[in-house]
């Protein structure tokens, strides 16, 4: 299954966050799968950082460094997901997960989050 991570989701991870499930670390985890990080969440991280909302032990060079070390795959935006964006339904408000949901759906993924809002969307969402 190819799954998008959303930005809490990547951060809790790597965190050992103990708010993630273990169902959800687990489909992590799981090598059938193929895991995606969006540059979207890692600019959004490097804004929370830059702004004092977000302290990461190792800055934000650690946290793309161990998005690599975890094998991650990076997502870039492409102009399809701009355009999915555009004709998305304003159920979300925050531009970072408008884009996230566009990709998922371009990139025909699931995407895992903990986020409600997401979910609305016709996509399927995991946690």
């Amino acid at each position: 299954m190819d799954i998008l991570l959303d930005t809490h989701a990547v951060l809790w991870f790597l965190e050992g966050n103990e708010k993630m499930p273990y169902t959800a670390r687990d489909t992590i985890c799981n090598a059938e799968n193929n895991i995606y990080v969006s540059i979207v969440s890692l600019w959004e991280v490097a804004i929370k950082v830059s702004g004092g909302k977000l302290t990461l032990v190792d800055g934000i060079e650690g946290f793309t460094k161990a998005v690599e070390e975890n094998g991650f795959l990076l997502l870039e935006v492409a102009p399809e997901h701009i355009k999915v964006v555009a004709d998305l339904p304003f159920i979300h408000r925050d531009p970072f997960d408008r884009m996230l949901v566009a990709q998922a759906i371009v990139s025909d993924m699931s995407i895992m989050t903990i986020d409600d809002n997401i979910a609305k969307y016709d996509i399927n969402s995991v946690w």
